[in-house]
């Protein structure tokens, strides 16, 4: 699991961005390139990084679910997600 910390600065990341995506949409349509400068760097979504919502894994991220490859195998193979069953042919 990832440290706490890490999964806070990434949360405290997504607060920003969502607080400030109309003032960046507005500003970049007006060009006024000096004034977005001035906001935080963490309210840009570039700096956004996809974690898993149980643990906090960046690597092997599965969008379609929101966590990731090993959590997911993990909870397919107990049955806790529906329409899942493990391949056999």
């Amino acid at each position: 699991m990832a440290r706490k910390a890490i999964i806070a600065r990434e949360h405290k990341r997504e607060r920003l961005v969502k607080k400030y995506a109309e003032l960046r949409k507005k500003l970049k349509e007006e060009g006024n390139w000096e004034e977005l400068d001035k906001l935080p760097k963490n309210s840009s979504k570039v700096r956004l990084h996809n974690r898993c919502k149980l643990t906090g894994r960046p690597k092997g991220y599965m969008r379609k679910f929101g966590i990731n490859r090993v959590t997911f195998r993990q909870m397919a193979l107990a049955g806790k997600i529906p329409g899942v069953t493990k391949a056999s042919w």
